[in-house]
């Protein structure tokens, strides 16, 4: 069973830049796609990036394309997440999550504990 653990959160404001790590550990070696989903107070989840494992294909959310990167590092089993020019709307907890069925992240199956993201002057 993967194990996720995400780190990097904090305040920041409007216009800054916050880089999000994703470090995995326990069985590493099965999962397909890993992404970034975030959940702002009284608003429901919302998928922001993937990364597929086996070709590094990435995707976005509208909301965030231009702004965030989605990147790994094979070596440390570490997904980042480079989020610039935030925004307030931005602020939510963000997750991050593997999925072993598909490389789209469209079947979510074990998660960090989340890291709070707050935009705000």
């Amino acid at each position: 069973q993967v194990h996720l653990v995400e780190s990097g959160g904090g305040l920041v404001q409007p216009g800054g830049s916050l880089r999000l790590s994703c470090a995995a550990s326990g069985v590493t070696s099965n999962y397909k796609a890993i992404g970034w989903i975030r959940q702002a107070p009284g608003k429901e989840r919302e998928g922001v990036s993937c990364i597929s494992i086996s070709d590094g294909r990435t995707s976005y959310a509208d909301s965030v394309k231009g702004r965030f990167t989605i990147s790994r590092d094979h070596a440390k089993n570490t997904v980042y997440l480079q989020m610039n020019n935030l925004k307030p709307e931005d602020t939510a907890v963000y997750s991050c999550a593997t999925d072993h069925t598909t490389s789209f992240c469209l079947v979510y199956d074990s998660w960090g504990q989340g890291t709070q993201v707050t935009v705000s002057s």
